[in-house]
């Protein structure tokens, strides 16, 4: 490939074009059409931070929000509480900025690159100082390039562009395989030339850091009937537990453990570190970080916990200790070994613990079953082990990357429920901008009704514009963007589970709330009761 170097004059219009090409469809050739132009033409500089931008990254905060309201509010000769408002019907903090800074400019005469380097990196920390700075390139913007730079300034960047998408759109433009791009941006990206030069070569010439974890592979959710996928035969089954999904990485004489978040997080879990020492060198394990004690699970909201606890003391390891369940094995002596069939790479990984277990580490078993109903009835015990269902994964599968429908499945367990009451809300933002669309809602306490979960998603755009209107005609204080509602809107509330919690005033705190339906049929006298929901809390 080459990059348009000094061919052609090349300024933020052209990132400009990029993001709005991106954001005005939903067709996926469009948007790969869109990204492999951009990229062949693109100098390496202005490549690199587009694709830091499209993988996700987010650079330090650079300005307080808080002074970027000030600032804009006072060139604009308008009091605080209105770009407030302003910001709560909009829904976005960088499109309100930009719509409300006075005038148009004639665009940036620089690439993105020079933008974000030679001037938002260098603003400084004095906020007179950044003042300045940023009403200069403010003035100079047209309405979407001060829309970008505000995107980038607040951290929300988002251009709706899965990383598979970008994936592919390079490796066309590289004439790569796009699994070789995909594995290769996997990790913390440098926004450099060099980084997109090396992202880009052949792949002879191209080397993968040894500190690099591979793409993971995600399963869907099973919603038809089970026996639709065949013969039980050609499936494996194993227990869905609830924890951080994890890459183990032993290479190059170093231990390290990748969130699927991509974050390295290895200083968190030592006792895990522990025991990957004494694994062969050139090992890579896919599995997932639970809180364990006595050959049990314990909660997740035990684990959570130890998430984003660096060098955690002697006594929260006591109180919260983990483990790594192993589910797969992705590189065995260096030797990337994803293309063989699941049995045969988990068979790789069971000599590695031999007969006594290696400390911090268990390999997940097949479950037997001979047929569908078998495998329901153990579903059915999931609740009772501490996990959210079953995997189903095709036995002869490969790890394939992201989410690919067909080999790998995940039935879990139906969701807890329980009627509740709407009693505040919050505006939306982004796509629903404008609507009240964030939820609180409460159970019944004896004669007081107790706020036990938020949501904001579950409904449809037309139950969204029911639920807005009723909102709206029944609020009965407001408490700056939260609305005080009267307590007359019932919806049926889904949740994984429950646990006891100091944190939260009722007691109680419930896992992934979401809304299941709306109940017009019910009455809020007939909601159920908080001891209802304190019944679904495991006993200690």
């Amino acid at each position: 490939m080459r990059f348009c170097g000094e061919d052609i004059r090349w300024t933020m219009k052209r990132f400009c074009e990029l993001y709005t090409r991106l954001d005005q469809t939903r067709k996926t050739s469009v948007k790969v059409e869109a990204l492999e132009r951009y990229f062949r033409e693109a100098p390496p500089e202005d490549a690199a931070w587009a694709v830091y931008v499209l993988k996700g990254e987010k650079m330090r905060r650079l300005v307080k929000s808080s002074l970027l309201r000030e600032w804009v509010a006072a060139a604009a000769g308008i009091p605080l509480w209105l770009l407030e408002a302003s910001y709560a019907e909009a829904g976005d903090l960088a499109e309100t900025l930009a719509r409300l800074w006075p005038g148009e400019g004639p665009g940036l005469d620089m690439p993105l690159h020079a933008l974000i380097e030679s001037h938002l990196l260098q603003l400084g920390s004095d906020p007179a100082v950044q003042q300045v700075r940023l009403q200069n390139i403010w003035g100079q913007c047209t309405h979407t390039e001060r829309f970008l730079v505000n995107k980038i300034l607040t951290g929300g960047f988002r251009m709706g562009v899965a990383r598979g998408l970008t994936a592919r759109a390079l490796a066309d433009v590289a004439g790569l395989a796009p699994a070789l791009v995909e594995h290769r941006l996997m990790g913390k990206w440098e926004p450099t030339a060099e980084a997109v030069r090396a992202l880009l070569a052949p792949e002879e010439a191209g080397e993968v850091s040894v500190k690099q974890p591979y793409p993971f592979y995600l399963a869907s959710p099973l919603s038809g009937e089970v026996t639709a996928l065949g013969e039980p035969g050609d499936w494996q089954a194993e227990w869905k537990w609830d924890g951080i999904r994890a890459q183990l990485i032993v290479r190059g004489g170093e231990v390290l453990l990748w969130s699927r978040g991509e974050e390295v997080i290895t200083d968190g879990f030592p006792e895990i570190v522990e025991g990957a020492r004494l694994l062969p060198e050139g090992t890579v394990l896919d599995g997932e970080i639970l809180a364990w004690r006595e050959e049990a699970a314990l909660p997740f909201g035990e684990l959570q916990r130890r998430i984003n606890r660096r060098n955690p003391g002697p006594a929260l390891r006591k109180e919260v200790p983990v483990m790594f369940m192993v589910y797969d094995c992705l590189e065995v002596h260096g030797v990337d070994i994803r293309s063989m069939p699941l049995y045969a790479r988990q068979a790789q990984a069971v000599p590695m613990f031999g007969t006594e277990e290696t400390p911090g580490f268990r390999v997940s078993e097949p479950l037997e079953f001979r047929s569908w109903a078998e495998l329901a009835e153990l579903r059915d015990q999931s609740r009772e082990r501490g996990v959210e269902g079953v995997m189903l994964k095709r036995a002869d599968s490969p790890y394939r990357s992201g989410r690919r429908r067909g080999d790998w499945w995940k039935w879990k367990v139906d969701p807890f429920v329980l009627d509740a009451v709407m009693v505040y809300a919050q505006a939306g933002h982004g796509r629903r901008a404008g609507l009240y669309t964030d939820y609180t809602f409460a159970l019944r306490d004896g004669e007081t009704l107790v706020p036990f979960a938020k949501a904001y998603s579950g409904l449809t755009d037309a139950e969204m514009k029911e639920v807005d209107t009723y909102i709206r005609k029944h609020t009965l204080e407001k408490h700056g963007p939260v609305r005080v509602v009267e307590p007359g809107l019932v919806f049926e509330v889904a949740f994984e589970g429950v646990q006891i919690s100091k944190r939260h005033k009722c007691g109680l705190a419930v896992r992934f709330p979401r809304v299941a339906r709306l109940r017009s049929d019910k009455p809020a006298g007939e909601i159920d009761t908080l001891e209802a929901l304190r019944a679904l809390a495991p006993v200690d």
